[in-house]
């Protein structure tokens, strides 16, 4: 029997998919954050990540023709953690602890797809997690699932920034939800705690100078001599884990998926500046910290060994 579909029914089928937040947005009207992309772009914040130049990401339409809806899902995978680590661990961020997110909120919103195009066959839906031409955060925000913090991430009041976002484009003229307002007052915690200075100003973020972006992206055979990683190796969360959304957050039903796998808190800098090529094919497999690479992840734990050691 064919479902009426509308924002309610959608809803209800997104939640019985497991994911902890869904909101609407109205993909007709434009985006007044790709103004700031503009801007962002003009000032090589990118830095070599020339996939963020795409045109598409600065009109949605070009990325499903006739699309009418946004629907942004988010799925928390915040989990209680040690207070302090032994010195000379290696940190990685917490995204990367378990299971590649894109293949756990892959499943979901292929599923959530496949039942979309069944019920509205008349109608076109697609969905990215993290690998299209989108601006999730920003359709999250306007999806009412949160604001922007000053330090660009997605925050919300329940899960704080921890979350992960994916978005199913639909030519479906559904009913929007209500943007929610930024509740980061005068607090710049998040600015103040990197130790980079990676954002020139509150909401802008300048990736030459992001460990994230060096320890995820850079592929030179070295990084930059005076930056210091902080032992972080993968990703970096010091600008997440000082944010009073973050601090008050007690640990969701999440998937087992997100749970730290084996040697992922208990690495030492020294083994992973010589972790082998098959360790780490044999360890990171299905893991999102598998992008690094073996070669990226021996280069990220000497430099951070020798940084702190200099």
């Amino acid at each position: 029997m064919t479902v009426l579909l509308d924002s309610h029914v959608i809803k209800e089928k997104v939640h019985s998919l497991g994911f902890h937040q869904v909101g609407i947005a109205d993909a007709r009207v434009p985006l007044a954050r790709t103004e700031d992309l503009t801007n962002w772009l003009a000032q090589g914040y990118q830095a070599d990540m020339a996939w963020m130049e795409d045109p598409r990401r600065q009109n949605i339409q070009q990325v499903l023709s006739g699309v009418q809806s946004v629907i942004v899902t988010a799925l928390s995978y915040y989990t209680e953690d040690e207070d302090t680590v032994p010195s000379g661990t290696a940190k990685i961020s917490r995204y990367a602890w378990g299971r590649d997110y894109h293949k756990v909120l892959g499943g979901k919103l292929k599923t959530l797809s496949r039942w979309l195009q069944e019920e509205a066959p008349d109608h076109q839906h697609r969905w990215y997690v993290d690998t299209g031409p989108v601006l999730e955060k920003a359709w999250a925000e306007r999806a009412g699932l949160g604001w922007l913090g000053k330090n660009t991430l997605l925050l919300s009041r329940d899960f704080g920034s921890y979350v992960f976002l994916g978005v199913v484009l639909t030519t479906l003229p559904l009913e929007a939800d209500t943007p929610t307002t930024a509740h980061c007052g005068t607090c710049t915690r998040c600015l103040d705690n990197c130790p980079t200075r990676a954002f020139p100003q509150p909401g802008v973020l300048d990736s030459n100078r992001c460990i994230a972006y060096h320890t995820l992206e850079n592929r030179g055979e070295a990084l930059p001599a005076d930056l210091p990683l902080m032992d972080w190796v993968v990703g970096c969360d010091l600008c997440q884990s000082v944010c009073p959304y973050n601090q008050k957050l007690s640990a969701k039903e999440i998937p087992a998926d997100f749970l730290p796998r084996e040697g992922v808190l208990t690495s030492r800098l020294e083994a992973l500046t010589v972790i082998d090529d098959d360790t780490f094919d044999q360890w990171s497999r299905g893991m999102a910290l598998r992008r690094v690479k073996a070669k990226g992840l021996r280069r990220n734990a000497l430099h951070a060994l020798q940084y702190r050691n200099r």
